[in-house]
């Protein structure tokens, strides 16, 4: 099977996660020992993680956050705003959106904005 052709259709079908997967499994030493199916699911594995981190970056990007470097371990429970790092740690799970639960967040907005 011709590798360049083949690469380039790839790209062409907008497929980039399975022609790097392509191209970095027959640079590999044992590339000729993995079979078809492995060789495809590789592939496909590549494929679907390159769109689903593609589609968080649009959203991430999308969204304007204020702050999007800020994450849940950067809470500061130490100071006098009477948050529970239990309750907090539990929201942060999402197991209420798993159960399809609202939330609803109450209390002073921040004064300096």
């Amino acid at each position: 099977m011709l590798t360049n052709p083949t690469l380039d259709q790839m790209q062409a079908l907008g497929l980039a996660g399975m022609a790097a997967a392509w191209r970095e499994l027959a640079e590999r030493n044992n590339a000729n020992e993995l079979s078809r199916d492995e060789w495809l699911g590789l592939m496909l594995d590549r494929e679907v993680a390159m769109r689903a981190d593609k589609r968080v970056r649009n959203r991430l990007a999308s969204a304007r956050l204020r702050f999007p470097e800020a994450c849940i371990e950067d809470i500061d429970f130490a100071a006098p705003r009477g948050l529970d790092r239990r309750s907090t740690m539990a929201l942060a799970q999402g197991e209420w959106l798993k159960a399809h639960e609202n939330l609803i967040v109450t209390g002073q907005t921040d004064p300096t904005t």
